[in-house]
Order: C-alpha cells, then structure tokens, then sequence
C-alpha cells in the first residue's frame, strides 16, 4: 500500500530544506543572504511568515518599498506570483502596517535599508483606511449591542406574557 503525502505546506517547507539546497546557496552568501526556496503550493499566510524571518523590512513591519514585489521574485525565484501578491495584500492590509505607514517618512527595502521618501498622500491614505476599519468596527460593534438589547426586549416581553398566561390559566 503506498503511503500518502500529508504533510501541511509549513511541513513542506522544512522537508525541502535539504543539504544540497543549502549548499547551493552559500557561494552567493558573501554578495546577499539567499533565502530558502518556497515550497510549491505555500499558502499566502505561510508565506507571509516565512518573509517575516527572513526580511527585516517584513519582521519590523516597516514600510515596503515600491517595486518590492520584484525584489522578492530576484531573491526568491520559484515564488508563485499569486501567492506573493495574496501575502503582500495581508501584510500591507495589516493594522501594524497601515499605522507604521501612516507616520513614515521613508520606505525600505527587504534588508531593511532606507529608500525612497514616503508621499504625504500614501500617509493620508494610510490614515483613511485605518478611519475606515475603525468606523467599520465601530459599527458593528453597534449592530451587536442593538441585536442583544432586542434579544434582551423580547426576553422579557415573553417573561411578561408567560406571567400573564399563567396568572389566566390558574382562572
């Protein structure tokens, strides 16, 4: 009977690091740190952690530079597109990201040097979508407090109604 491949794709990734792997890498270690290859099949949030250890400019939650996408796909080659574009949406979607970009001044690259400066208008958009969740928040913390004092209302009502019927029925 043939056993089946089960792993999960955070699995995946530490069953490929192998020696021949790493070997490849070290000659380019003295010109960059190469990051390990990602997994086929990774999950964007997988991803998104494995860039968080390997890139200080993701770890730190630092403004990105613009064009990031381009440096990941020369150090990470074999980095599905989609799934790049799906953990880049995560992490500049995040709180953490939106409020560090809502006060920069500059971006930085994935080794977390300093680069170009950041435009008021990407700060003021950043502090638009943070009114914006926060609104959103607001609101539907709102909605629930309104559906549990109408759940509460109707309690009560059938409280009162039980109590009547019952003080009718003992007639």
């Amino acid at each position: 009977m043939k056993s089946m491949n089960t792993n999960t794709s955070a699995e995946s990734v530490d069953n490929n690091a192998t020696p021949e792997h790493s070997d490849a890498q070290q000659p380019q270690a003295a010109t960059a740190p190469a990051a390990p290859a990602p997994a086929q099949g990774m999950s964007a949030r997988s991803l998104l952690k494995q860039l968080q250890q390997e890139f200080p400019a993701f770890r730190d939650c630092l403004p990105l530079s613009i064009g990031i996408d381009k440096q990941l796909l020369a150090r990470m080659p074999g980095l599905d597109k989609k799934v790049m574009r799906a953990a880049l949406g995560i992490h500049t979607g995040s709180m953490r990201y939106l409020r560090a970009m809502e006060k920069a001044k500059v971006r930085y690259d994935l080794d977390g040097s300093a680069g170009a400066e950041v435009p008021e208008a990407h700060r003021a958009h950043a502090k638009e979508q943070l009114q914006q969740r926060f609104k959103k928040e607001a609101e539907r913390k709102k909605a629930e407090r309104d559906a549990a004092q109408e759940e509460e209302n109707n309690r009560k009502r059938q409280e009162k109604l039980q109590a009547l019927a019952s003080k009718f029925a003992k007639n």
